[in-house]
């Protein structure tokens, strides 16, 4: 039966308790299950049905990379970061030690003078796409994203600063294991007009549900808030309603 949140996903349930999950993407699947007998029958089923091949353990998927081991599962993006490192000739960069300065404020027009939109949108694009592993650099990211249409040099250079923090941390990510205290917790905050150009909000919020992050957000407020509490409501509400939709996810 297909999920009622995802439309890709699909579980299976036997009189057993027993447990099949199955996630597609055009022509891909990873699928995993509560037995062996289960996942060998449903293997058996499909490529007798279609011509598929089985890559055995799941390794690499849509540019994100899987190691299983006695110690968990380990997710990660370093091929995908490394070769973004290439496209922007940053392979041999100094590595920044933080992906932003805190020092400094992003404005729509600074002064530096204008730069390719082209490179620029595909350098904030590919660093959108690596945020699925490192909650770290949602908040940066999603702070150069507000530039897509009209960039800079400064907000090239800002963008640039977090792929070359990148090149010193491309084995990071998130390791999710065994753990003997199994529960949910959750951050949240926003600052206060931190936008010097609308004086908006910027909510942030990460959840772990066991030993890693299972669902983290960085946006700016559609509203201006009058009030510090005023811009914490803001996003409350949402967070609560997403989080409920991933746990209801794990949980059918």
């Amino acid at each position: 039966m297909r999920s009622e949140n995802d439309p890709n996903l699909y579980l299976k349930r036997t009189c057993e308790s027993e447990l099949m999950v199955v996630c597609l993407y055009v022509d891909d699947m990873i699928y995993f299950g509560s037995t062996k007998l289960l996942i060998g029958e449903f293997k058996f089923n499909m490529m007798k049905t279609f011509e598929m091949r089985d890559l055995g353990l799941l390794q690499y998927f849509l540019g994100l990379e899987v190691k299983q081991g006695k110690y968990g599962i380990f997710i990660f993006q370093n091929k995908y970061a490394t070769d973004l490192l290439k496209k922007f000739q940053l392979s041999n960069c100094v590595a920044a030690a933080t992906p932003m300065n805190i020092n400094e404020k992003l404005l729509k027009e600074d002064g530096s003078g204008k730069t390719d939109p082209r490179w620029f949108r595909s350098l904030v694009g590919g660093l959108n796409y690596l945020t699925h592993t490192r909650p770290d650099i949602s908040f940066c990211v999603s702070v150069v994203s507000r530039y897509m249409h009209s960039p800079t040099k400064k907000h090239f250079g800002a963008a640039k600063r977090i792929l070359r923090y990148f090149a010193g941390t491309v084995d990071y990510g998130i390791r999710y294991a065994e753990v003997p205290n199994f529960k949910l917790t959750g951050f949240i905050d926003s600052d206060w007009a931190g936008s010097i150009d609308d004086r908006k909000s910027t909510s942030g919020n990460v959840f772990s549900f066991g030993s890693g992050a299972v669902t983290w957000s960085s946006k700016k407020q559609e509203t201006v808030a009058l009030s510090t509490s005023s811009s914490f409501e803001n996003v409350f509400p949402r967070v609560l309603i997403r989080l409920m939709i991933w746990v209801n996810r794990v949980c059918i």
